[in-house]
């Protein structure tokens, strides 16, 4: 789990074995923070050693100090750049990150910040802290991450809902990472499932027979060449007299061999985690509670493992999903879709959204404009998609707005059913990830939809600021700050 976070009001020396002391960049130097007696009782000159190491303190810039005196080990002057929300956010994961080997760590960082900023800090500090650990010895050490202020109580709210959000995002990485020898369809239902008990949380599963009798043709067409079955999971957050109804749907393909249509060996070893979509909704539903969400919540996680076993859904095989739209499929390897379909379509027939979005790692060309750190965002609805666009920004979390282009629709049409899941080549349009999107918005009537492509944004190959290398969670900071502004 994720270091707690707590607040204290005193002083810095004794709080912490590892001490950290904020750095401002300004018209002379840099300005040191907050509690200097305590850096003056440990001999410490922090103006003079900035000074001397040339410290600009921008933001996530350290300067350490080793240290073997009053139980501490170690002091670091962290740049703090601007203050802003990125700015700290920046510095608490770069904090985290120098200061992994440490048990507790406590910092004046946050002293003159307003709520919104501390959050970020102690959101980015507890991200950037995350490991995936299979049993306790591989837990990290560090704890706890006190932050030392004058009025602890302005920050006590905030702090919670960062506490809140890392517990999400840890689970989504978690989930993420998990191999998919064990990840299995029914393995997510029970850990969907298990977040339904402890978040208060009504649950359904269905099996397989049931997918069958209630005309989920997608999610079985994906499942049917594994011998591992597909389920489909539905969860209900209900406060009572909610303001409106939001439907989110995530991808949950456990394993994504491509199917038929078989990926590379290099285009399988991430396919583990072909599933965060799926991971980042369950991850936001095992939240709502915490934060006090007052909307009413459903999500969707259709789930199946994609293998070329002998019974697997053929390129030229026609499909007949939930509502009796037909598709074509001539690449089993875009199968994300055929499975979101049969969700998007089940909520728009029986749950009455008054908003739709979806969240997968859906194409590869998400990434070719883009790159891995901002996700397309494709929406019906300008509201929707602004109000996304603000929840991430305000989260850390990036979305770029893509259009929806009607003349690649065409492309889409098939001569035997009433759309194929990959788009003609012979209209000569590229544009994989609007295709894909276009696809989707077959299957969501007039409710107001928006799609997250998290295909580069869901995995990252290193570390950068508060994401690890692996599964990110991307998706779920974003969902959070939208249903709990």
């Amino acid at each position: 789990m994720p270091p707690t976070i707590t607040t204290g009001a005193g002083r810095l020396l004794g709080a912490g074995d590892v001490l950290a002391v904020p750095l401002r960049p300004g018209d002379d130097g840099v300005a040191v923070g907050s509690d200097l007696g305590a850096l003056q009782q440990l001999g410490i000159d922090a103006a003079a050693i900035a000074a001397d190491r040339k410290a600009k303190g921008g933001a996530g810039e350290i300067v350490e100090i080793p240290l073997a005196r009053e139980g501490v080990s170690a002091v670091l002057l962290l740049g703090v750049g601007e203050g802003s929300p990125a700015d700290l956010r920046k510095a608490g994961a770069a904090l985290a990150r120098r200061a992994k080997s440490a048990t507790a760590v406590a910092t004046t960082a946050v002293d003159s910040a307003e709520p919104a900023a501390a959050r970020a800090f102690a959101e980015g500090f507890a991200l950037a802290a995350y490991a995936f650990k299979r049993n306790d010895a591989d837990a990290p050490k560090l704890e706890k991450l006190t932050l030392v202020v004058d009025a602890p109580q302005k920050l006590n709210a905030g702090l919670a809902a960062a506490s809140a959000t890392a517990d999400a995002v840890w689970l989504a990485r978690d989930l993420a990472h998990t191999p998919s020898l064990e990840k299995t369809p029914q393995w997510m239902a029970e850990r969907a499932r298990d977040v339904a008990k402890s978040s208060d949380l009504d649950v359904q599963v269905w099996d397989e027979k049931q997918l069958a009798t209630d005309g989920f043709g997608g999610i079985l067409a994906v499942g049917r060449g594994s011998s591992r079955p597909p389920r489909l999971v539905r969860l209900t957050y209900d406060p009572g007299r909610a303001s409106d109804h939001v439907v989110l749907v995530g991808k949950g393909i456990t394993f994504d061999t491509g199917g038929l249509s078989l990926k590379p060996l290099d285009g399988m070893k991430t396919m583990k985690t072909d599933m965060a979509g799926s991971a980042a909704v369950l991850a936001t539903m095992s939240a709502l509670k915490d934060l006090g969400v007052r909307r009413k919540v459903t999500a969707l996680l259709p789930l199946a493992e994609n293998m070329p076993g002998a019974a697997a859904t053929r390129p030229s095989d026609v499909i007949r999903h939930y509502g009796g739209r037909t598709v074509e499929v001539l690449n089993t390897d875009a199968e994300g879709r055929l499975v979101l379909a049969d969700a998007l379509a089940y909520a728009v027939a029986n749950l009455k959204p008054d908003a739709l979005v979806d969240i997968a790692t859906l194409t590869g060309a998400a990434t070719l404009g883009l790159g891995r750190r901002h996700a397309p965002l494709y929406s019906t609805s300008p509201v929707l998609q602004g109000a996304l666009v603000l929840a991430g920004t305000a989260a850390g979390e990036r979305l770029w707005p893509m259009p929806l282009v009607e003349d690649y629709r065409e492309s889409l049409d098939s001569p035997i059913a009433d759309l194929r899941n990959v788009a003609d080549p012979e209209f000569g349009y590229s544009g994989g990830s609007i295709a894909a999107a276009l696809f989707l918005r077959e299957f969501v009537g007039g409710v107001p939809w928006a799609h997250l492509d998290v295909a580069g944004t869901g995995r990252a190959d290193g570390d950068e600021d508060e994401v690890t290398k692996g599964p990110t969670g991307f998706g779920v900071r974003t969902f959070l700050r939208w249903l709990a502004p």
